[in-house]
């Protein structure tokens, strides 16, 4: 199991977010985005925030840092180590199954990632049978798009999907995500997409504000 921090915003949450961070980062990088994005009429939430093992990167000259996977090409379609996307994604299905555990049921639970970890996230939630209650990829794309397709779980388009990018992004360009967000409506999943000028590699206040309103309505449907 991955050591996680773990954040609560009130007593006995029936909410999680497992929330994924990006290469070389680790679990305490999205924390301090808690309390920007939580509003006071929500429900009680649990956040999870795993750390990745250490490993090499390939591209980093075989310098071994938390990531989520081997990165062995700058060419996007070639780029992830699918090895390694798939251990993590079993690692990910772990911290899922606790939170089920805990009582948590499946339908309650986020899965957001940023970057890497959003890469992750989109190869999990095409994978996995859970009836989740959506998931988060900002500035990422999703990895061999023509293998997930052919490896998507049965109903797995049921989870409702939140992708955001910026406009000037050096480390992932707009493009990758446009074409991620065009692969997963194919395979039938809806996509709220939305482009931020001019951030790069990072988040922004209109970002988060357009978050709380997606959250907002998966809170209010109850799923």
């Amino acid at each position: 199991m991955l050591d996680c921090v773990e954040l609560e915003t009130g007593s006995s949450p029936q909410w999680s977010v497992i929330w994924l961070h990006g290469l070389g980062a680790d679990a305490n990088d999205f924390v301090p985005l808690v309390p920007e994005l939580v509003k006071a009429e929500w429900p009680a939430i649990r956040f999870v925030f795993p750390n990745a093992p250490e490993r090499a990167v390939t591209i980093n000259n075989g310098y071994r840092m938390r990531a989520w996977y081997d990165i062995s090409d700058m060419d996007f379609a070639n780029r992830a180590d699918m090895t390694g996307v798939r251990e993590s994604i079993r690692d990910l299905d772990e911290l899922v199954e606790e939170e089920i555990q805990r009582g948590v049921p499946a339908d309650h639970i986020f899965i957001a990632g940023f970057s890497q970890g959003g890469a992750v996230t989109l190869s999990y939630g095409v994978r996995s049978t859970r009836k989740l209650a959506g998931l988060i990829a900002l500035s990422t794309y999703l990895p061999a798009p023509a293998e997930s397709a052919a490896e998507k779980a049965e109903g797995a388009e049921q989870a409702k999907i939140f992708m955001a990018h910026g406009t000037q992004d050096p480390v992932i360009p707009i493009r990758e995500s446009e074409r991620s967000a065009h692969a997963l409506r194919a395979m039938g999943f809806e996509v709220e997409w939305q482009g931020y000028h001019p951030m790069q590699h990072s988040t922004c206040r209109e970002e988060i504000d357009s978050l709380q309103d997606w959250m907002s309505a998966r809170f209010n449907a109850g799923t």
